[in-house]
């Protein structure tokens, strides 16, 4: 079982010290807000998608060192990518952090994979899909993501 100090690797405390792709797009053309009631995290995704690809990606808000460092290397993960790319990669993480059974290897998480440990502890769950219910909403359409 994953101890929660074991969840907050490197990798993670790096990402929530030096967002990346931190900010927000003048010219997006597709955004969502997320927000977590339980713990009140709060985010704003603006994309910029050009041709099914999104070109540029960016978030705002506020959050834990979860919710942070997930936002800022989805961002990294998703940017260049098809919109199908996007959603296949949403629906990956989904699983990932959610699975109860034995723990699947998810290759093309790649770095993402950090996150695996947030299932053991199910409050983190909602905290590191945020971010990814946000790009789900924003990539549909629907403006709005929540984690109730």
């Amino acid at each position: 079982m994953f101890d929660l100090r074991d969840l907050y690797q490197e990798t993670i405390l790096d990402h929530n010290r030096r967002p990346r792709n931190r900010g927000s797009l003048a010219d997006a053309n597709r955004h969502a807000e997320g927000h977590n009631p339980l713990c009140g995290d709060q985010i704003r995704l603006t994309l910029l998608t050009e041709n099914g690809r999104v070109k540029e990606i960016a978030f705002e808000g506020q959050g834990c060192a979860i919710s942070t460092a997930s936002a800022s290397m989805m961002t990294e993960a998703i940017l260049g990518k098809t919109v199908e790319e996007a959603e296949a990669l949403f629906r990956e993480f989904q699983e990932m952090v959610t699975c109860t059974g034995e723990p699947v290897e998810h290759p093309t998480l790649g770095e993402l994979t950090v996150f695996e440990g947030v299932r053991e502890h199910p409050v983190r769950i909602k905290c590191a899909t945020l971010p990814w219910h946000a790009l789900h909403a924003a990539l549909s359409g629907t403006d709005s993501a929540s984690t109730e």
